[in-house]
């Protein structure tokens, strides 16, 4: 298997059948012990808990007539505190700073992305009750329901990580968890133009776009990259504003201190009433924010966002699933249109064109890597079709690089409303 050697030593005894009886015999025996001594596992310190850990280990191997040798009975401890405390096989995946991605299919085929690339990873769950386990950990602690009759939901780990999780009898496989990590260090926009992401030319247009309160929509598929760029585009604008952020799972991390972090809530087990996006930008309205950033923009919310942007909430952001700036467009009309949106098409285009300024898109190529491959500003309607002022394309060079049009660029570097040398 394809990257087998570089995450999990001793991959070989950790998939055999008899490692993980081993496994869940000792992981009983520990909540045995621990229940017959009316000791919570809140209360544990780690050397305490790995004392029990131990202790259950010997027992399951004596009573198994198994062994293990000394590495093998660390890593084996290791696991076990992972069950207990935290998210089971999932645990060493989730601290590899090198993993983006983490995508498990059943409880034996798990894979990882780094570097914008795919591998299936020496890591298994015992079975479907052990997949489903973790996961009631993971949404538990954030009121999150998932079961046969609430099959597919979104949450977030405690880091901020963002998990999509897909459960019997929808999912034919197996349970299916899907994590898209949160980074522990939070990029710059020098960070982008490391990594290739983008020219330095075109981080710093987008900088004083953002400086000079343009509205924003950030375009791209799944994974591309949006919410990364959305992240850093955030840190150009003043500290001194007051900003509020509406996602359905929490993942933006901006770094001003007048932040108001709302999140969408599903209706509850209990028959509590489910919290919209449009809920929270209606409300979001109401307190006085400077700018409004919509981690997504997907469904009926689209009127209050441009509306918001459109009627002094200058310099807001979203992002939006489409494959160019037209296309996202016209997806922006569509999903006005399903909201009941009662005007014309051409009053569509003028309240559309009014309220968005830039476009940004990102795309993932087939090599994996991120990369911003267009900017463009929207200059109004002509002849019922959109106006837009090309800035930048990104187009594949000898060698894989991108290359500026500078001297639109430049033109249009200097025309920006607003925005001064």
């Amino acid at each position: 298997m394809s990257g087998d050697g570089d995450i999990l030593p001793g991959a070989s005894v950790r998939l055999t059948d008899e490692y993980q009886a081993i496994k869940s015999r000792a992981f009983a025996l520990l909540l045995d012990r621990l229940e017959a001594r009316g000791e919570a596992v809140e209360r544990l310190g780690r050397p305490e808990l790995r004392r029990h850990i131990a202790l259950a280990v010997d027992t399951a191997l004596a009573e198994m007539e198994a062994a293990l040798n000394v590495g093998e009975r660390a890593r084996l401890a290791d696991e076990l505190v992972d069950e207990v405390v935290g998210f089971g096989p999932l645990e060493p995946l989730l601290a590899d700073p090198t993993v983006d991605d983490i995508i498990v299919n059943g409880p034996r085929r798990i894979y990882v992305e780094r570097g914008g690339r795919l591998a299936r990873v020496p890591v298994r769950f015992r079975d479907d009750a052990h997949v489903l386990a973790v996961i009631q950990r993971i949404v538990g602690p954030i009121g999150r329901r998932v079961d046969e009759s609430t099959p597919y939901c979104d949450a977030r780990l405690p880091d901020g990580s963002r998990v999509n999780i897909v459960v019997p009898p929808v999912a034919l496989d197996g349970p299916a968890i899907s994590i898209r990590k949160q980074r522990k260090v939070m990029m710059g926009a020098i960070d982008l133009v490391r990594r290739n992401f983008a020219p330095r030319e075109v981080i710093d247009y987008l900088a004083r776009a953002v400086r000079a309160r343009l509205n924003m929509l950030i375009i791209g598929g799944t994974g591309s990259g949006k919410t990364t760029l959305l992240n850093v585009m955030s840190s150009f604008i003043g500290h001194e504003e007051r900003l509020v952020t509406i996602e359905d799972a929490a993942e933006l991390q901006l770094r001003q201190e007048h932040v108001v972090r709302l999140e969408s809530r599903p209706q509850t087990s209990d028959g509590g009433q489910a919290v919209t996006l449009r809920d929270l930008v209606r409300n979001a309205l109401r307190m006085r924010p400077d700018r409004i950033i919509l981690g997504e923009v997907r469904g009926a919310e689209a009127i209050e966002m441009l509306q918001a942007m459109s009627t002094g909430h200058d310099g807001s952001m979203s992002t939006l699933h489409a494959n160019s700036p037209r296309d996202a467009l016209a997806r922006l009309e569509m999903l006005l249109a399903f909201s009941g949106l009662p005007i014309e098409p051409i009053a569509v285009r003028r309240f559309v064109s009014s309220s968005i300024n830039v476009i940004a898109e990102v795309r993932r190529g087939t090599d994996g890597v991120r990369r911003l491959v267009s900017v463009a500003e929207l200059a109004g309607v002509e002849n019922d079709t959109y106006r837009m002022h090309e800035v930048f394309t990104w187009t594949e060079a000898a060698g894989g690089t991108a290359r500026v049009n500078s001297s639109t660029f430049l033109a249009k570097l200097q025309s920006v409303r607003g925005l001064a040398e």
